[in-house]
């Protein structure tokens, strides 16, 4: 039997809707208006103001001029072989320590995590850290990048407390079975969360694409720069002058401007591929262990 609404409710999913719908606007439209702005003419876009609604003057020459530069298309490829290298690092280590501090087995699976806990509150800082960088021989090497994120406390946690909601007598019938820990982890652990494994490989993507900070500490060489590092030299310290070498001031000027919003869409958008194939999977890995029955 369906329930009528009282004009209070209506008027309360009218209101709500609307306010959704405001704050779904303001979240979308700085992403389209960067891609509007992206397509437009450099001189155009210097003397429009207010909102973008079409591109103005419509051409390509921030992206013509972004993938003529080599050390872009170069920096690029860093940032995919950082990504990928640290993704494979990342769900091994993170799924073996998982699996290692929900097993009852190790009897200090308690302290080990409350030690891997105290790192995530405190660390050396930074010039302990570059210094250790330094000594292992890591300087102006992707190395130095790539290891020292090799493993995050609040992803193993996520991953372990999904780990730890596995009916022990799975575990218990496959060792019967003669099944060792490899096989236990790979055929019915990491199975039956997919959903937690999703929201951790998430989080170490997003967190490797977007991370300029410690190359901007450990890389000399512009060879090996990743994207994000490089970008933050044509945004925030304005630096896009080998781009637009041998023109005038204005037009310098003019390509800087369609530059900044190019390089963001070419930044964005293989990043933005990935969250369709894992969104399924964000609500139902995060949620999971928090309500205990």
């Amino acid at each position: 039997m369906k329930i009528k609404e009282s004009l209070g409710m209506k008027v309360f999913r009218f209101i709500n809707g609307i306010i959704l719908t405001a704050l779904a606007i303001a979240c979308v439209y700085p992403m389209y208006h960067v891609i509007m702005a992206s397509f437009s003419d450099g001189y155009s876009l210097l003397g429009h103001s207010g909102a973008l609604i079409t591109p103005l003057n419509f051409n390509l020459d921030g992206y013509e001029k972004l993938f003529e530069y080599p050390i872009l298309l170069k920096s690029y490829g860093n940032t995919l072989f950082i990504c990928v290298v640290q993704l494979v690092l990342n769900v091994i280590l993170t799924s073996f320590a998982a699996y290692a501090l929900t097993r009852k087995e190790l009897h200090i699976r308690r302290y080990v995590m409350l030690f891997i806990l105290f790192t995530m509150y405190f660390n050396g800082g930074m010039v302990p850290t570059y210094m250790l960088i330094r000594d292992l021989g890591l300087l102006n090497s992707l190395w130095s990048i790539i290891l020292p994120s090799a493993l995050t406390t609040y992803n193993l946690i996520v991953l372990r407390t999904a780990f730890a909601a596995v009916p022990e007598s799975l575990y218990e019938s496959a060792r019967l079975d003669g099944a060792g820990h490899f096989q236990i982890l790979f055929k019915i652990y990491l199975p039956l969360t997919k959903a937690s494994l999703a929201v951790v490989v998430l989080y170490y993507l997003v967190a490797a694409w977007s991370s300029w900070f410690s190359a901007s500490l450990y890389l000399d060489d512009r060879e090996k720069y990743p994207l994000q590092l490089l970008l933050r030299e044509i945004l925030i310290e304005n630096d896009a002058g080998e781009m637009s070498a041998g023109v005038s001031d204005s037009e310098k000027q003019a390509v800087s401007e369609t530059l900044k919003y190019s390089a963001i869409v070419i930044s964005t958008i293989p990043i933005l591929c990935v969250y369709p194939f894992l969104q399924k999977y964000f609500a139902k890995g995060v949620m999971i262990g928090a309500v205990k029955g």
